[in-house]
């Protein structure tokens, strides 16, 4: 399957890394997939098939991101494009009770592994012309009282508006997918009148398959409930 372009997911096990990984597949490409949990990154791997590539691993950890994209490089002979999809929330919100060591933890997901992805990716990126992308909020694009996890995000978009910058000297194209509310397993309730994982998949797949002339820096999809 080396004739197909191929797509590497980090936070891939669930949720919109899982749902982008399925909507990639059926689009024709290749996936590599990154997650701690290889049991759910086996059963996916087992509904996807052949066009899949399951490497598990924390994507806090650089080696093993840089690992896991060289893996997938090698498994279908290059890479068109990256999404540094791992996330998480605050189980404590806001600063004066919240949780430094829960703050760590989620600047070490939501920004150091996201950096991870583009280091450890733009090398096999530049080879392609490729396309970086990532998850953000509109968390990241309006002011939430207190909110330390919304200034995670406000994050991702500065560094992806930046990134689309440095990638096009090279041909290279970023793109911030910055979903509302997600009904998926981030929250522990379920949001059922909210965006599925589907949508922001979607999104992902739209800019993904513009032509190389196009480049979509930010795509925002809100629940309409």
């Amino acid at each position: 399957m080396t004739d197909r372009k191929t797509l590497f997911i980090t936070g891939a096990s669930s949720g919109i890394g899982a749902a982008t990984a399925r909507a990639a597949v059926a689009a024709g490409w290749n996936v590599g997939l990154m997650a701690r949990s290889a049991d759910k990154l086996d059963k996916l791997h087992a509904e996807l098939g052949e066009a899949s590539h399951v490497v598990p691993g924390d994507a806090t950890d650089l080696a093993a991101q840089q690992g896991a994209i060289a893996a997938t490089a090698e498994r279908f002979g290059g890479l068109h494009a990256a999404f540094a999809n791992a996330g998480t929330g605050l189980e404590t919100p806001g600063t004066e009770n919240g949780d430094p060591e829960e703050w760590r933890r989620l600047i070490d997901l939501n920004i150091m592994a996201l950096l991870y992805t583009a280091k450890a990716s733009l090398s096999e990126l530049r080879k392609t012309r490729g396309h970086l992308v990532l998850t953000g909020s509109v968390a990241g694009k309006i002011h939430i009282p207190g909110s330390i996890y919304g200034a995670s995000k406000w994050f991702v978009h500065g560094y992806g508006g930046n990134m689309a910058q440095e990638m096009r000297e090279w041909g290279g194209r970023c793109t911030v997918v910055a979903p509302g509310m997600v009904d998926t397993p981030f929250f522990s309730e379920p949001k059922p009148d909210k965006l599925k994982p589907e949508d922001v998949a979607d999104a992902v797949m739209f800019a993904l398959n513009q032509p190389e002339r196009a480049n979509v820096p930010e795509v925002t999809v809100m629940p309409t409930g």
